[in-house]
């Protein structure tokens, strides 16, 4: 706190509730996305990663697989999806996902369409397909908009679904689908997915199940900003309740063809809600600077700015792409070292569950005993 001077006398008072351990309010939170102090509020949000990973950034070596476009909804802000039999429709076979599957990553991230004829059996084999043949690798799928589909195509529990996977290999859920977490956007944007309720009742039961989840935001369309902090509380209330999730993912909305505004929103707006984000969420280990949507730089400037987390190689990811994203649909993991090394970070390769598995020195990769690197090992679940 003495090593730098607060030109914001109301961010001055924010820092002496952040660096005296005390949570923010909401007040606090929509004055953090509006200060007019970026450096000071980029310094913050810096230190508290810091106290939370020390000089470390995470990535991982993974793979996106989006097995379907097909999908029976129609939300407003998605470029993504197809109705069955549309031009432009896909589904990949399981041979077809399983031969693209790079032997090298760590962890496998699924996600696609709410398709309507796809039976239950085709999403059990598929996970224990990839269990069995890449056993080295974390499966992360299927978004609690997904599972709550399931739950009302197949008429499968949410509970026993999530079990049944996680028997056949399923180790994490990702965070997408939350958009914004609010009443107001799910009737506007997206009224036949799951509310915001659902969305945060299906990764409470996956925790208290023992099922890791990550969570996301999308932002900078039609919400304000007083939305965006409430959608962190409900985040962090619910890790308050179950500690389940590992890494909060703002996602930069991309117009596409969807058009909800003419342009992305800049560059200072994600910095700032990435810092946020680190200030209000005092509970969730990671913050991630999701390349994708951010572009490279600003990705970079974000370690700065309270990211601790790069997510990975990605090997063609086409959501975000098939809405425009200009950024590659993957990256070699040297490109991420030096990204990490270039904004003045230690690279740390993890796998899912931020396990470590290597330290990337200047010199050299250098591959540490993960029993010695860790200080916490995986939790098996007992599925009954």
């Amino acid at each position: 706190m003495n090593t730098i001077h607060l030109h914001d006398p109301k961010l001055e008072r924010i820092a002496q509730k952040v660096f005296a351990g005390e949570r923010l309010t909401f007040e606090d939170g929509l004055y953090l996305l509006k200060t007019p102090d970026l450096h000071g509020l980029g310094y913050l949000a810096r230190e508290r990663k810091k106290e939370l990973s020390g000089e470390y950034v995470y990535f991982v070596v993974n793979q996106y697989i989006n097995h379907t476009n097909v999908c029976v909804l129609s939300c407003k802000f998605c470029d993504f999806a197809r109705k069955e039999g549309e031009e432009g429709s896909y589904t990949l076979t399981i041979d077809e996902i399983v031969s693209r599957v790079d032997p090298e990553v760590r962890e496998i991230h699924i996600t696609g369409g709410h398709h309507p004829s796809l039976p239950f059996s085709y999403y059990e084999e598929l996970i224990a397909t990839l269990h069995e043949r890449f056993s080295h690798a974390q499966i992360k799928a299927f978004t609690a908009a997904e599972i709550d589909y399931f739950e009302r195509r197949w008429k499968i529990p949410v509970d026993e679904c999530l079990k049944r996977f996680y028997k056949a290999g399923l180790r994490l859920l990702p965070g997408g689908g939350a958009e914004i977490l609010t009443e107001r956007l799910h009737k506007i944007l997206y009224p036949g997915k799951a509310s915001p309720e659902r969305w945060l009742e299906i990764h409470r039961i996956a925790h208290k199940i023992g099922i890791k989840s990550n969570c996301t935001m999308l932002f900078g369309h039609i919400e304000t900003p007083a939305e965006r902090i409430e959608h962190m509380l409900k985040i962090r209330s619910l890790q308050d309740e179950t500690g389940g999730f590992q890494n909060f993912i703002p996602l930069t909305y991309q117009p596409g063809s969807t058009q909800l505004v003419s342009h992305m929103t800049s560059g200072v707006d994600e910095l700032r809600t990435i810092a946020t984000a680190r200030l209000i969420l005092d509970n969730i280990p990671h913050i991630q600077a999701y390349w994708v949507t951010l572009g490279e730089e600003i990705a970079g400037v974000a370690l700065h700015y309270g990211a601790d987390d790069l997510n990975g190689t990605l090997g063609q990811e086409r959501i975000m792409h098939a809405a425009g994203a200009r950024t590659p649909t993957q990256l070699t993991r040297e490109r991420l070292v030096r990204l990490i090394r270039e904004a003045g970070w230690i690279p740390v390769e993890r796998d899912a569950l931020f396990r470590k598995l290597a330290l990337h020195t200047d010199r050299d990769l250098h591959v540490q005993n993960p029993d010695k690197m860790n200080q916490k090992e995986e939790t098996h679940l007992s599925v009954r």
